[in-house]
């Protein structure tokens, strides 16, 4: 069964899935499906793979054919755009879509937070970033990817735990019960643990996340320092959208809400729920209805041109 009319796409594509929905013109969904990972850490032709993989699963649920794609409006965001050369790679992928919008995962998530108007979102899953919107321009804070970024997400928790695991085994520090879980994974071998980092990648690092958040929990010293930490982190980006004015805020991923309790009093207080997730943001972006935001650097590089009559 095809489908006569014009449908929109909107992917989130994230360090752990990838998740796609497809709407028809009056905004009713017809098909949700997600896959694997879809960030460009991975490398585009796996990410783009993912893509597809939940856009077909979708398009079936919904009795769509693969010449309906040819009526389909797709908004994507994708994890790692920002990483050199890969929106100039993904843009010259042949792609089925009547049309495609590329936009960073965090965007989509911001965009779909506040359903495209001014405010701010912190992300807290596999990475973390900060993403705003003010006066039509895009603010970005850390999110440069794991491990030299992404403080206070779940692979950057993963990586503390492991670390404190190793000093653990070798009687540097306090083995709680935390440290000693985390030791088990690999038969409370470090070696074992080292090799196993040399393959590792974010997602791996961030399976250890919820592990740790359990212990935090129950009190273990070890699990409360590194949740603590990585609150502080979390914490850090939500000032300074405050600092820019952004007062509405919201915290999303998958960490959002066993991290919220965590924040300060005054920060909890201050985050609103959501309106919708990325992938209603990249509807947005599908659907045409908002023009995409000018990145803080965009402008400022822009505004120096004009100031020095290198551009008219």
């Amino acid at each position: 069964m095809g489908a006569n009319g014009t449908t929109y796409l909107g992917i989130d594509g994230g360090g752990t899935r990838c998740r796609a929905r497809i709407e028809n013109e009056n905004g009713r969904v017809l098909g949700e499906a997600s896959s694997g990972p879809a960030t460009t850490r991975i490398g585009l032709e796996k990410a783009w793979r993912s893509i597809m993989e939940a856009t077909e699963t979708a398009a079936a649920q919904a009795g769509l054919a693969r010449e309906d794609f040819a009526r389909m409006h797709a908004g994507i965001g994708l994890a790692g755009l920002g990483r050199r050369g890969a929106e100039a790679a993904l843009n010259e992928i042949s792609h089925p879509f009547a049309s495609v919008v590329f936009i960073s995962d965090g965007l989509a998530a911001c965009l779909g937070a506040h359903s495209g108007a001014d405010g701010a979102i912190v992300v807290a899953g596999t990475g973390s970033v900060g993403v705003g919107l003010i006066d039509g321009r895009e603010i970005r804070f850390a999110g440069y990817g794991f491990p030299v970024s992404d403080e206070g997400s779940g692979a950057d928790i993963g990586l503390q735990v492991v670390r404190l695991a190793l000093r653990a085994a070798d009687r540097r520090s306090e083995l709680t019960p935390l440290l000693s879980e985390v030791l088990a994974a690999f038969d409370h071998d470090p070696y074992q643990a080292v090799a196993w980092s040399e393959e590792a990648r974010a997602t791996d690092y961030a399976a250890f996340a919820p592990i740790v958040m359990r212990h935090a929990n129950q009190g273990d010293p070890a699990g409360r320092r590194i949740i603590e930490r990585a609150a502080d982190a979390i914490g850090d980006l939500l000032d300074l959208f405050l600092a820019r004015g952004i007062d509405r805020l919201s915290l999303v991923g998958g960490l959002a809400d066993a991290m919220t309790p965590w924040l300060t009093p005054d920060l909890r207080a201050r985050l609103r729920r959501p309106d919708a997730d990325a992938a209603a943001g990249a509807l947005l972006v599908a659907r045409g209805r908002l023009d995409l935001p000018k990145r803080e650097t965009d402008q400022e590089e822009t505004d120096q041109a004009q100031a020095s009559k290198f551009r008219v």
